[in-house]
């Protein structure tokens, strides 16, 4: 997990395991606090947008509310079903709650990316990254941990005994399996540009505006990988999962107390995780922005610490951003949301994909990028072609077959 930090290679001595003792309670204690900002981050937004006030009686701004509301749900009563499979009603909380922590691990938190420096910095004379972990395979590492999180919904709907919170997770899973594949295959556009599975070295490549990933795979897989992020944390429009006006409560109806918080935290840190993966993969992470030469520097701060102000300046814009759908966009009809991921995002994903791999060899073989590209479009374009008269002839047939069940 950690071969790619120069801190820990050759002998492993006192020094280096103390900060990465420091590391691990670092990435703990910012990943809760991050949650519970968030929670009053949130709530202020969209009060601000619904014109209300918001909290504002526990603590000043209200800070302390998330707090308060963590300490009432920590002592309210822990009821546990008749019906229900007791071991597994009591580890899904955890499978939702610890994979958010996980995939924050990997994530570049600052580090000085300038002039060759790879983000490295130097503590107590040893130099290191600004993250917990930085395995080969990081971007993977995310992919798999994010996958995990379905069991926890899954397993809370069936352990619960009741028919709404098993409807709730069977939805879950659909729609993880639905949108993972677009996450993957955009992510994929990503990863064929920048050349390495990392997450420091993916930053790394981003020195300036025109080699964001956003700007050099050609925004559409960003497009498609904010909506199927979005759907994957179950935010809204996506949120199917817990839909109260057909499910009661979706997957937690059952839960109370700190088994309920614990999904309840869980939802809101894996926003911050994402939000953080996102702008990790397509806007620079740490790196400041820098376009044709000139260079935002913020003044009389050390480099090191600047990518970690830069990382929360970016991170928040997407905060807000989820904040803006659930405050703004209805919630989807469960065809609505597979006909998006089965339909547009995966094809989309795909050809986008396949349309820069043939840039890629048209460039490394010398062929006319131009023809290449102009070739690919016309491929894809038959193929869609294709795909659409599919789906029509397959309509079709089920009109005229009528109602089967």
């Amino acid at each position: 997990m950690f071969a790619l930090d120069p801190m820990l290679e050759g002998d492993v001595l006192w020094t280096p395991l103390i900060i990465v003792v420091l590391k691990v309670l670092v990435v703990f204690v910012v990943g809760l606090v991050a949650t519970m900002l968030m929670v009053w981050f949130e709530r202020k937004v969209i009060a601000g947008m619904q014109n209300r006030i918001g909290p504002n009686k526990a603590g000043p701004f209200g800070l302390l509310q998330t707090l308060a509301d963590g300490i009432k749900l920590f002592f309210k009563e822990d009821l546990l079903p008749r019906r229900s499979d007791r071991f597994v009603f009591a580890l899904a909380p955890f499978l939702a709650f610890v994979p958010a922590f996980l995939s924050f691990a990997i994530i570049p938190l600052g580090g000085d990316f300038r002039d060759g420096n790879d983000g490295l910095v130097t503590w107590f004379g040893v130099e290191t990254r600004v993250q917990l972990a930085d395995p080969h395979v990081g971007v993977l590492f995310a992919l798999a941990i994010s996958s995990i999180a379905v069991y926890g919904i899954m397993l809370a709907g069936w352990s619960s005994g009741s028919k709404y919170p098993l409807l709730g997770s069977v939805r879950a899973s659909a729609q993880m399996v639905s949108y993972e594949a677009a996450l993957g295959l955009s992510l994929a556009s990503v990863l064929l540009v920048a050349g390495t599975l990392s997450t420091s070295g993916i930053v790394s490549a981003q020195a300036t505006l025109t080699d964001w990933h956003l700007v050099s795979t050609g925004i559409v897989p960003f497009v498609i990988f904010l909506i199927a992020a979005t759907a994957e944390l179950n935010r809204p429009p996506f949120d199917l999962v817990e839909a109260e006006q057909e499910l009661v409560g979706g997957f937690n109806t059952e839960y109370s107390s700190i088994r309920f918080a614990l999904f309840y935290l869980a939802e809101f840190m894996n926003t911050v995780s994402m939000s953080a993966l996102i702008v990790t993969l397509f806007f620079g992470g740490p790196q400041p922005i820098s376009f044709n030469g000139v260079t935002l520097d913020i003044p009389f701060v050390p480099n090191g610490l600047e990518g970690t102000i830069w990382l929360l300046l970016k991170v928040l814009v997407f905060l807000y951003v989820y904040v803006w759908f659930r405050a703004t966009l209805p919630r989807l009809r469960y065809d609505q949301l597979m006909d998006l991921g089965w339909k547009v995002l995966i094809p989309g994903s795909l050809g986008w994909f396949l349309l820069l791999a043939a840039q890629r060899l048209a460039r490394d073989l010398g062929w006319n990028i131009f023809v290449a590209t102009a070739g690919s479009v016309v491929v894809l374009g038959v193929c869609y072609a294709l795909m659409l008269a599919a789906f029509a002839t397959s309509n079709k047939t089920r009109e005229s077959q009528g109602v089967q069940f």
